[in-house]
């Protein structure tokens, strides 16, 4: 058992925790993700590293309320307990030999991209941030980027808070007025990672993408988290969790992602009603 240390709502979806596991924390690096469950019955879901404190043994988690499972692990308290918290898998980001960086995060995939961010910014790189969100209710994490970067910018759909658009809008300023990056990294939704790609595709910087596709065990052997990769005029296929998740944005086939992705957005959301009836009967 896994004993939740603090926990704390970012905005009204999205929930950040802190996980007493000291093996995770004494190895876990930027990029990497655990997998876990709430019960001993539960579904297992992949969550992203959003930060560790190895003399302390804790994982920090950020997650977005979206189906049963993570309705019942917002429902836990610090103090309470969770039954599996397996990790760190998958390939660290890559930040070595980085003078300068951009980062961008659309949404709760700003959790991923903070300690990236991070530990860029330790290593005496220039981080430039972009973060975006469709509205200021939905901002999380701004302080703790400011903290970790040079220079950044925070964009709204609505123009509730910061700037007015999509995380593009800076990255075409910059990149048309000659500023260059030894990479950009883009984390969030698949849609906005896709335009990002094809933003910088252009001027020939390194591109990668975070994917987090359907996952069941984490280790490769399931076969739901494959992508597709176009490779030298060849599509090769990947697994996301041993091979990534981490890819070459270039190389990426977003549709496809995008179509595998949605397969069972109504599935979940079922379930998401189901928990939240069955959560109501109980406080009854």
């Amino acid at each position: 058992m896994y004993r939740i240390v603090t926990k704390k709502a970012l905005n009204p979806t999205v929930t950040m925790m802190e996980i007493e596991a000291p093996f995770v924390a004494a190895k876990a690096q930027p990029g990497q993700f655990i997998i876990l469950r709430v019960d001993s019955d539960g579904e297992r879901i992949p969550l992203t590293v959003a930060g560790y404190d190895r003399e302390k043994g804790t994982v920090r988690i950020i997650f977005q309320i979206v189906g049963a499972t993570t309705l019942a692990l917002n429902a836990k308290e610090a103090g309470d307990h969770i039954s599996d918290f397996a990790g760190p898998l998958g390939v660290p980001t890559e930040l070595e030999g980085l003078k300068r960086v951009l980062i961008v995060g659309g949404g709760v995939g700003c959790a991923i991209a903070l300690p990236i961010a991070e530990a860029l910014h330790a290593q005496g790189t220039e981080v430039v941030s972009v973060i975006g969100f469709r509205n200021k209710d939905l901002l999380i994490l701004e302080d703790e980027f400011r903290r970790a970067s040079e220079t950044l910018f925070v964009m709204t759909d609505d123009g509730s808070y910061g700037r007015q658009g999509n995380v593009c809008v800076p990255i075409n300023e910059m990149l048309s007025a000659g500023q260059t990056f030894d990479r950009v990294i883009t984390i969030g939704p698949l849609i906005m990672m896709k335009f990002v790609t094809l933003a910088t595709k252009p001027y020939g910087i390194p591109c990668t993408v975070s994917m987090n596709p359907i996952m069941i065990d984490g280790t490769g052997m399931c076969g739901g988290c494959r992508l597709t990769l176009v490779q030298d005029g060849k599509r090769v296929t990947k697994f996301a969790c041993v091979d990534g998740p981490d890819f070459d944005g270039y190389e990426v086939d977003f549709d496809e992602a995008m179509s595998r992705g949605a397969m069972y957005r109504d599935f979940e959301r079922h379930k998401y009603e189901e928990a939240c009836n069955l959560f109501k009967k109980e406080v009854k």
